[in-house]
């Protein structure tokens, strides 16, 4: 049976190396580059499509942060497909953000060390915007748009007796505290970021407990510290350079120095090649690696407030109800 995917953010980093690697195990597959740059989205194509001659790649272009770009992707992939096996929720931004510079040195030498270089805890400084719509950019980007995206799309995941998989490239920064359920947005906050990462691990619970009996399934991956756009718009290349001997170094003692995109797709592309009824939905599945580098996924258990799910999932469906009302006609 041929499948079909669709990745968001699919032209780079994380997501270039999961196209390639669906397409290298699925050579007919249809796929989907969900991408808002219209240039980079041709390139990555033209780039897979010269690897992988048998493949179906398709470009729909969608900026996941704004709602009106996300009504109209929606509506195009519904007139192009009739079913999705998999979206892949990969589009993610961290702007403004500066490295805390006294907890940087403080942490290198502390027996926090692995921790915060491993999760990015206490070492960024976070920043944000507003959208077009009034919704804050991180919120709306790492986790809204794609909201919008699964309830719009929720047939198409469902659909001739196929089960649907909804993967969410999520973050070890995910963080509890940094999330108020009164306030999903993270208005006027100082760790947006963190909020809306674990905001995706609340959410990908809740929609398993609706979905799944419709045969759609979530779950949440982490990437690790991967070398990508995201990490080289928080410090300079220069910088990783210098600190790239210490990361190989923490490969003794810690699993998430993943580097390479490649790896850091490891947890997203196994995920395609497993029973998703079988999976545990409160488990994060992350990108790992050995001493040596080579790949693989581990499951770890995500820390999770039930009831704020509950609420934030409540939320998040009122919203989605009156954005579809204002962009009925896009």
């Amino acid at each position: 049976m041929k499948k079909t995917a669709l990745i968001t953010g699919a032209n780079a980093g994380i997501g270039l190396a999961l196209a390639d690697r669906l397409l290298a195990a699925n050579p007919t597959m249809t796929l989907c580059l969900a991408c808002r740059n219209p240039g980079r989205a041709q390139a990555c194509r033209s780039k897979l499509a010269l690897a992988h001659p048998e493949a179906k790649i398709e470009i729909i272009l969608v900026d996941v942060g704004e709602m009106s770009s996300v009504f109209k992707a929606v509506k195009e992939i519904k007139e192009k497909y009739n079913y999705l096996d998999y979206l892949y929720l990969n589009a993610g931004i961290m702007p403004g953000t500066t490295v805390n510079w006294s907890n940087l040195v403080k942490g290198t030498f502390s027996k926090d060390c692995f921790h915060m270089y491993s999760t990015g805890h206490g070492l960024l400084s976070q920043q944000d915007s507003d959208t077009s719509d009034g919704l804050k950019s991180i919120f709306a980007t790492n986790l809204f748009g794609h909201f919008v995206m699964i309830k719009q799309l929720e047939d198409l995941l469902s659909r001739d007796g196929r089960s649907g998989q909804i993967i969410w490239t999520g973050s070890s920064n995910a963080k509890k505290a940094s999330f108020e359920v009164d306030n999903i947005q993270n208005v006027n906050g100082f760790e947006p970021y963190s909020s809306s990462k674990y905001a995706c691990d609340l959410i990908s619970y809740k929609l398993n407990e609706n979905l799944n009996k419709k045969a759609i399934y979530s779950h949440v991956t982490c990437p690790g510290l991967v070398m990508s756009n995201l990490t080289h718009g928080i410090m300079p290349a220069w910088f990783w350079s210098l600190i790239m001997p210490f990361l190989w170094i923490m490969r003794l003692f810690t699993s998430t120095m993943t580097l390479s995109p490649y790896n850091g797709s490891e947890a997203l592309f196994w995920l395609s090649e497993q029973n998703p009824a079988n999976l545990d939905p409160l488990c994060k599945y992350h990108s790992s690696v050995s001493v040596l580098g080579s790949p693989y996924t581990k499951p770890k258990k995500m820390d999770l407030d039930l009831e704020n799910a509950e609420q934030t999932y409540k939320e998040m469906c009122a919203m989605e109800r009156d954005f579809a009302k204002k962009y009925a006609s896009v």
